[in-house]
């Protein structure tokens, strides 16, 4: 879509209000509304002025100057406003010498996609992500000097299968790892969910497919493939639909990665691929009809894992999903047979389709950092021919301890995250693609949640430890 296009929607359809709409460095989508009056052609050229000082992790207050910068491509119409209101995704710069602010996710997104034509590995790559979410009834936190703790509840959860209700309790529910796929009435979830595809199509997003997940409460909607940033706008977009859908239903969701605790947690598979003068980059003749492009990219994948776990598993929650034993890719492996390890080449006859999958990732991460970041731990795989090493297509749960000894995993922790991120982050220089201003400006607002999380007691701690 056009500048004049966008212009001659506002008039045709008689917008009222255009909605600025950019990502945080935690992945948050933020936004500042305009009436759609003001809107002309200096104003999209131009730019919004905001104050940056009051993003966590942008500029100090002295330097808090930034313009917003309007992508003519990603507008839509909120579905959920009353007030008709145009969406306009944004890149944010320097308002004195209109360059890409630094920090800025979608910006780096936009320059991965740049690095990745020049290093002339590629000319596009395609990303599709598969992020499951959970829908509760009710959810109650509390985090006092002296009261912590949480209590989450939904009809169709597991744990009420005794619970008296006025109505009466039907028994229909997915058992503990039982949501995978019976139809209703034990899952409860059709129409939300196809409220939320419907939704998402009506807004011109490509979506094929909804189901409940494995755990109690979990459930995943189909996002077909697009190039990066517009995937990760994509994926932002799917977000707010599912939050606002399940807001209208009287419930909440949540793509917190491990919010039940003895339940499968909530992972957000990445399936990527490259391609060059209009061929598949990743189809061949190696192991699972791959090139070897594709295996020193899943190189790159496993060498850098722990470096990217800061950025695909970015909450201190995630490492409560990365644990063996409820479907969690943890072992730095990959295979075209068992999904257990943390890449998998799912199966496909045609070679156009041939991609590589990354399970470790989950939906807490933010998703323009996420691509950019797993994107160069692949060129820089493919530059530096990375051998991944032999495929592991036993299953990886049920290996002896001897042999999972020399198998390497991902991070236990966010701080061991962080710590990987300092120590080996040369590859997502390259191109200036991030910056070092950007990666320690990331890690300080991540090593705030840790010490957070860190210095709180834990209610197990009072289990454990009250009456020692």
């Amino acid at each position: 879509m056009s500048k004049d296009a966008i212009l001659k929607q506002i008039k045709d359809e008689d917008i009222e209000y255009v909605d600025i709409r950019f990502t945080d460095p935690r992945g948050k989508l933020q936004h500042v509304t305009v009436m759609a009056d003001q809107v002309d052609d200096d104003f999209l050229e131009e730019g919004f002025m905001f104050d940056g000082s009051s993003i966590q992790g942008w500029k100090s207050i002295e330097a808090s100057d930034m313009k917003l910068m309007p992508a003519y491509g990603s507008s839509y119409v909120d579905p959920f406003y009353a007030e008709k209101t145009l969406c306009l995704h944004c890149s944010v710069v320097e308002p004195d010498t209109g360059e890409p602010y630094t920090r800025d996710p979608r910006g780096t997104a936009e320059k991965a996609e740049a690095y990745l034509k020049s290093s002339g590995v590629g000319d596009v790559s395609y990303w599709g992500p598969e992020a499951e979410f959970f829908l509760f009834d009710d959810v109650r936190v509390s985090n006092k000097i002296n009261k912590v703790g949480y209590e989450l509840d939904a009809m169709d959860g597991s744990w009420n299968t005794d619970t008296e209700y006025e109505m009466g309790n039907t028994g229909h529910r997915p058992g503990v790892k039982g949501g995978y796929f019976p139809v209703n009435p034990i899952d409860d979830g059709q129409d939300i969910r196809s409220e939320m595809l419907s939704t998402m199509k009506r807004l011109g997003m490509n979506v094929d497919k909804h189901h409940h997940e494995v755990a109690s409460c979990q459930h995943e909607l189909g996002l077909i493939f697009g190039s990066l940033t517009k995937q990760a706008d994509e994926l932002q977009k799917y977000k707010y639909v599912i939050h606002n859908v399940a807001q209208a239903y009287g419930k909440t969701a949540t793509f917190m990665p491990k919010p039940l605790y003895g339940d499968n947690g909530t992972g957000m598979h990445v399936n990527m691929s490259i391609w060059k003068d209009n061929k598949p980059l990743f189809a061949g003749d190696k192991y699972a009809d791959l090139s070897q492009e594709a295996l020193w990219f899943i190189g790159g994948i496993l060498k850098h894992a722990k470096t990217l776990n800061a950025f695909t598993n970015p909450s201190t929650n995630s490492y409560k999903r990365l644990i063996p034993g409820f479907e969690a890719p943890v072992l730095r492996a990959y295979s075209a047979r068992n999904r257990s390890g943390c890449v998998r080449i799912p199966w496909t006859e045609n070679p156009k389709a041939k991609r590589v999958e990354a399970r470790f990732p989950d939906p807490s991460a933010n998703p323009y950092l996420c691509f950019a970041a797993l994107l160069m731990a692949g060129i820089d795989g493919i530059k530096s021919k990375i051998d991944p090493g032999e495929a592991m297509d036993k299953n990886l749960y049920d290996l002896p301890a001897e042999e999972l000894e020399g198998i390497p995993t991902v991070c236990g922790s966010l701080r061991e995250a962080v710590g990987a991120l300092a120590a080996d982050h040369e590859f997502l220089l390259a191109g200036d693609v991030f910056t070092k201003d950007q990666i320690e400006g990331y890690m300080e607002l991540k090593m705030e949640e840790i010490e957070l999380y860190e210095h709180t007691p834990h209610p197990v701690e009072f289990l454990l430890y009250y009456s020692c």
